[in-house]
């Protein structure tokens, strides 16, 4: 993000009174017969975000922060771990984790998480799982595939970190791949705009970043979050680009749930 957009969301925050929370989020993963599984957690419906369907994660504590932390990203990784931990009965080394996203949602939400993603590779597949009953009511091993293709046909509910992160994901066959691959944490600073079915989230990159204009010609890096459907669309503007159309789902076979 360039300064004068940081600076600007800044000063709408202090405007508006909106309340910054540091959070951490992360994703574990292990190889299967499929390609990737992904460790995921269903909210409590009576919660904030209830009934989604998320990593392990949560606000970063004050103890998390140690004296001797000689870097601001150590007490984000103590907080993923904790919380999966506390969430999901699992033990993760915080030294293993790799940092690969910070995302922050629209200034204009009354209630903003500012959430560091990290990346654990769950190298022991009989890894044994036990939520907590409290804030998670259930939880999954999936392939990123099967959970788009759930969120698709309507018998799962994601927020739209959830959602990209999945399909990133989706594109790799071995967790190494992905770590491999990883090249500091990018930047996810969410501009939104409501269009006639749905809403399409802008990030730094996009043309329409500051101006919300969906149909400005130029270099698009957004979510499509539409009735129709879900899609991530990055490209320079003229169609070249990792990821340009919707994915073309079909309903997969039960997820492991060991």
């Amino acid at each position: 993000m360039h300064d004068s957009a940081r600076i600007a969301e800044q000063d709408m925050d202090k405007e508006n009174k909106v309340t910054v929370m540091d959070a951490a989020t992360v994703v574990v993963a292990r190889d299967c017969a499929d390609g990737i599984e992904v460790l995921m957690l269903k909210k409590n419906s009576k919660i904030f975000f209830g009934g989604m369907w998320v990593f392990p994660g949560g606000r970063v504590d004050a103890e998390d922060a140690h004296p001797e932390d000689t870097d601001d990203i150590t007490r984000f990784k103590r907080a993923a771990v904790r919380e999966a931990d506390e969430e999901a009965g699992i033990q993760i080394d915080a030294a293993n984790i790799v940092h690969f996203s910070h995302w922050m949602p629209p200034p204009v939400r009354p209630k903003r998480f500012s959430t560091h993603f990290f990346l654990a590779h769950a190298s022991n597949q009989l890894m044994d799982v036990e939520v907590d009953g409290g804030e998670i009511t259930e939880h999954m091993w999936t392939t990123p595939r099967q959970a788009l293709a759930r969120r698709h046909a309507g018998e799962i509910e994601v927020v739209t970190p959830t959602f990209v992160t999945l399909d990133w994901l989706r594109r790799y066959a071995r967790v190494a791949d992905v770590i491999a691959d990883i090249n500091g944490p990018v930047k996810f600073h969410t501009h939104i705009t409501a269009v006639e079915d749905g809403n399409i989230a802008f990030y730094h990159g996009d043309v329409a970043y500051n101006s919300l204009d969906p149909s400005a010609p130029g270099p698009r890096r957004r979510a499509n979050m539409l009735k129709s459907g879900w899609w991530w669309e990055e490209h320079d503007g003229n169609g070249n680009g990792p990821w340009t159309q919707p994915v073309d789902f079909e309903l997969p076979n039960e997820s492991s749930d060991k």
